[in-house]
């Protein structure tokens, strides 16, 4: 599970000011880095509908939906941190990852991003970061 996290896929301040605008901003990168399908990234509203992917501490994890995972051609992430809050279905988020999981990746990927953003002290260093690296470095994928 290398290279799951390129710095080209994280962008510290996001376009987005809508929920479903973010979803869109966060599969694109994904899509453009050649990651997953355009059928991947539009399956990420699916998966909204049937469950919001708010997970609480100002981060939402979009990704797509099980019948989907034939669009995901390579295990990645996106990170987009956003200035000011989105109203994601009433839960304040600044974090929006993005994630494609070939076979069981997605659970290490998750389980790194769990961990980081379970502690409030590296959330407000994830909010203060001034680099993609910086950003990186503290989402520990090899937990």
């Amino acid at each position: 599970m290398t290279n799951v996290l390129e710095l080209d896929r994280i962008k510290l301040s996001g376009a987005a000011t809508t929920r479903d605008d973010a979803i869109r901003e966060v599969g694109a990168l994904l899509v453009n880095s050649g990651n997953v399908t355009q059928a991947y990234a539009d399956a990420m509203f699916d998966r909204e509908a049937s469950v919001s992917t708010y997970m609480g501490n100002l981060l939402a994890i979009p990704h797509g939906t099980n019948e989907a995972k034939d669009g995901i051609l390579h295990s990645a992430l996106a990170i987009i941190r956003y200035d000011e809050p989105i109203d994601w279905d009433g839960n304040p988020v600044r974090f929006v990852i993005g994630i494609a999981g070939k076979g069981d990746d997605h659970l290490g990927i998750l389980s790194g991003i769990a961990i980081a953003f379970s502690d409030e002290a590296v959330v407000e260093k994830l909010q203060a970061a001034a680099t993609a690296q910086e950003i990186a470095d503290l989402i520990d994928l090899d937990a």
